[in-house]
């Protein structure tokens, strides 16, 4: 099968189309020809060596977690009936940015009828996450909930189902494009984080109150500064890093000031208890109440460009990786 290799840690240009053996699924495994696959930004830091305390892997390996596609044979213990059906999963130590993948079989979801599979693929990861984070922040109507890096899969998503809550929502993103999109999406306030001083307009935003919500999507210094704009008593979930590290903030001050957050170890052990699902993920991206937004989708043989294009902030919304056409 042709792959998208991550030969060495590093640049964008390590990431090489090679020809690597066909996978064979192991015990509770099945094996999918993968026709579309996501993009996050974690992958970029990944491939650089980042992020090794999360992510066990070394070159060369090939990227890609969460993929679409069609099962093509099953191994021990999984039912045959799998074969010929198409799900959305996510790859056994990634993979999925290839023509063949494999998945433990309890990972996967079939794809209910009337969705798009770019849709699927485009809403699973993201919007697992964000309807986590929905049910744990408290009620939203009538508060102020500050969104950075709004203009992201992630952000977006966020966006939509504040939006859809009664929230007053302020989005903060980086340039005119990115700030018009989050409010075609339904934010109220948009500032631009690039520019100096961006926290007092979030704080004139809140009539000086702070924000009640702050969803963190940005990390390091932008995150930061955007803890220090939550109310006393208020909610902060640090849930991004394409900054390269998860916001910073003080774990004295957070008590003392009667914040909760929510950092990335928290949702981790969150996701273990939560009720939500990739099946309730797909019903509220079927109903409409989650919209993701795809900018662009990318070959096979431009998992480079891809990751170049994440990592110069250049995309309104997602990127996605076509593997091959659908046969269905």
């Amino acid at each position: 099968m042709h792959a998208a290799v991550v030969t060495e840690f590093g640049e964008p240009s390590v990431i090489r189309i090679q020809e690597w053996a066909d996978p064979v699924p192991a015990d509770g495994q099945v094996l999918v020809e993968v026709e579309v696959a996501d993009m996050i930004f974690v992958e970029t830091a990944i491939r650089r060596g980042q992020h090794g305390g999360f992510f066990d892997v070394k070159p060369p390996y090939v990227p890609g977690s969460r993929f679409g596609g069609r099962v093509r044979a099953t191994g021990p213990g999984v039912p045959e009936t799998w074969v010929g059906k198409t799900v959305v999963g996510r790859g056994v130590d990634f993979g999925a940015h290839a023509e063949l993948v494999l998945a433990a079989v309890d990972t996967l979801t079939e794809v209910p009828a009337g969705l798009n599979l770019e849709t699927v693929v485009a809403v699973t990861g993201d919007g697992f996450t964000a309807l986590l984070l929905e049910e744990l922040m408290p009620d939203l109507h009538g508060k102020d909930v500050l969104i950075t890096a709004s203009a992201g899969g992630m952000g977006l998503l966020l966006t939509q189902l504040a939006h859809r809550a009664g929230a007053h929502v302020i989005a903060a993103a980086r340039g005119q494009a990115k700030l018009d999109l989050s409010k075609a999406q339904g934010a109220d306030v948009v500032i631009d984080y690039s520019q100096p001083g961006w926290e007092k307009a979030v704080l004139e935003a809140t009539g000086n109150r702070g924000a009640d919500v702050v969803l963190e999507g940005a990390g390091g210094e932008l995150g930061a500064t955007a803890f220090g704009v939550v109310k006393d008593g208020g909610w902060f979930s640090a849930h991004g890093a394409p900054s390269g590290t998860f916001a910073a903030y003080d774990p004295a001050e957070a008590e003392r000031r009667g914040i909760t957050v929510k950092g990335i170890a928290d949702l981790r052990v969150d996701m273990v208890s939560t009720p939500v699902t990739e099946a309730l993920v797909l019903q509220r991206a079927a109903a409409g109440d989650l919209v993701p937004v795809v900018d662009q989708v990318f070959d096979l043989d431009q998992v480079a460009d891809a990751h170049t294009a994440l990592e110069q902030r250049a995309l309104l919304g997602k990127a996605l990786i076509r593997v091959r056409q659908s046969t269905g």
